[in-house]
């Protein structure tokens, strides 16, 4: 496996050398492109991340939380998950730190536990990741596949546990 990268590497000089294409300048250009990529990117990961800190600062996710805890419980869904479930769509780090807490206060094997690691294993960052896939594309559709990505989110969390129960 530890070959892979560089046969990978190998490879392309060799399609590029038999093509007659100048590798250093194309290097050169993409990354250039990519420098300019990065700083278009930079203002809209800088909302994201403000929006995350003023999700959770304001109190707003605990009180939805607390609002969607008995909609998850009639779902299938334990309610001590509802903060997890509501954090993990801004902050990667702060559902970590959550599930850990999870674990702690409920105990590795036990069934809110597994569905906690199950939830924070299969589910992403919704806003932090369509920020970066959507900076270059043209049509901005944001929010209907945000709507989308957050409504799969929600129906694979339901799957999700009720496999839980099950196993």
């Amino acid at each position: 496996m530890q070959f892979v990268i560089p046969i990978i590497f190998i490879a392309v000089l060799a399609c590029a050398a038999f093509k007659k294409v100048n590798v250093f300048s194309s290097f050169s250009r993409g990354a250039g492109e990519a420098v300019k990529f990065v700083m278009g990117l930079i203002p809209l990961l800088a909302c994201t991340f403000i929006m995350c800190e003023l999700f959770e600062r304001s109190h707003l996710s605990d009180a939805m939380s607390k609002a969607l805890s008995p909609v998850f419980s009639v779902l299938g869904v334990p309610s001590e998950l509802s903060k997890l479930i509501l954090i993990k769509p801004f902050s990667g780090s702060g559902s970590l730190a959550y599930l850990t807490q999870i674990i702690s206060e409920h105990g590795a094997d036990s069934y809110i536990a597994r569905c906690a690691c199950v939830l924070y294993g299969s589910s992403e960052t919704v806003f932090y990741i369509s920020v970066v896939y959507f900076a270059k594309c043209e049509k901005k559709r944001r929010p209907l596949a945000i709507a989308i990505i957050l409504f799969a989110t929600f129906i694979s969390t339901i799957v999700a546990c009720l496999l839980c129960r099950i196993m």
